[in-house]
């Protein structure tokens, strides 16, 4: 059955995807991005889907995540979705970093998913299905590094990665589910028009995995197609 899912990062790419497939089916989407007045496209879904909510939300405000905690304080949320993310300067070698854009790179990455945990689980804890998820990168496998650099995005994926498994370690008392998602290389602005997968092959797949969800699989890392990837 459709229950409610929070997505940050809503007003393009994966996460307007994402508030476009779950609503459609029915789900309450409560859909937050930096600037909603600006968010024409998801300003238009709202239009189309009435369980669709969007609230403004800077993961890196942390006033701002406070007071839409208690915003929200008592509605469950079945799905926590941190899907916000940056990738920071391209084409960054060894020698060449760039150590503020570094910080600023696990501030949005690592940081603010497990703020926006912290924040939520006990909406989480209230909800039916009861699974925190994060948008993640096979790029932060540590097994799966065969060509070296990335150092900020790698970095960041593979931190935030560790914040997942702590989770689910943390919150399992709970009965709370926590999944690090690989959504594939994905035709985004940050994928590029040459990335193998579009937005909503990678999303089908992504929510497949997300209802899907039990203990089980909980504090482990998934591929889009729910296939493992090893950390």
């Amino acid at each position: 059955m459709p229950g409610t899912i929070l997505i940050t990062g809503c007003n393009r790419g994966l996460g307007l995807e994402l508030s476009r497939q779950f609503a459609a089916d029915g789900w309450r989407v409560l859909a937050t991005c930096r600037d909603p007045g600006s968010a024409e496209t998801l300003q238009a879904l709202r239009e189309q889907y009435p369980l669709l909510e969007i609230f403004p939300l800077d993961v890196t405000d942390s006033r701002q995540m406070a007071e839409l905690g208690r915003e929200l304080q008592g509605r469950p949320i079945d799905i926590l979705l941190s899907n916000a993310g940056y990738y920071g300067p391209n084409g960054v070698a060894f020698g060449h970093v760039n150590l503020d854009e570094w910080r600023k790179v696990l501030e949005i990455n690592t940081l603010a998913p497990y703020r926006l945990a912290e924040t939520f689980c006990d909406n989480v804890a209230a909800s039916g299905r009861k699974v925190i998820a994060v948008i993640s990168s096979k790029v932060g496998s540590i097994a799966d590094n065969g060509s070296g650099g990335g150092y900020l995005y790698r970095s960041s994926k593979t931190a935030v990665n560790q914040v997942v498994k702590s989770l689910s370690v943390d919150l399992r008392e709970r009965g709370i589910i926590a999944l690090a998602l690989h959504p594939g290389w994905v035709q985004t602005d940050m994928g590029g028009p040459n990335a193998l997968i579009s937005a909503e092959e990678s999303v089908a797949g992504l929510k497949k995995t997300l209802l899907a969800a039990d203990l089980d699989g909980s504090g482990h890392f998934f591929n889009y197609d729910g296939s493992e990837i090893p950390w």
